[in-house]
């Protein structure tokens, strides 16, 4: 996963769409193949990353170590790190990550009703 750089057109677009519009911001931080699917399993609670892994099993690990410093960086995850041995990692969704649900939800049905208008079998 690789940055844009900061001088592109396609940076100065992306920048300017979600300077005017905060649905494409918030499409944003939560879009893309990983991100939505690792809210959605820790809308249940704290997950450890070999939890998660195992929960989207065709994620490698360093996309999902890339989704999760993403989620945590746009304050939706946070990073619990306990002092054991072997070392324990827990995510949880924040605050305004839990505040995604409803999104999630409707996302969901939506999702649904579409995958039915388009023939796709359920997963």
């Amino acid at each position: 996963m690789s940055k844009i750089k900061e001088t592109s057109t396609n940076f100065a677009n992306k920048r300017a769409l979600s300077d005017e519009c905060s649905e494409i911001y918030a499409a944003q931080v939560i879009g893309g193949q990983w991100a939505l699917g690792i809210c959605c399993y820790l809308l249940n609670g704290k997950l450890r990353f070999g939890e998660l892994k195992k929960r989207l099993p065709n994620i490698t690990e360093r996309m999902l170590t890339l989704q999760l410093r993403k989620l945590e960086e746009h304050k939706i995850v946070t990073r619990t790190v306990y002092a054991e041995v072997p070392p324990r990692v827990e995510y949880e969704l924040t605050e305004i990550g839990y505040e995604l649900k409803s999104v999630i939800k409707e996302l969901e049905k939506w999702g649904r009703k579409h995958r039915t208008l388009s023939h796709e079998p359920l997963s």
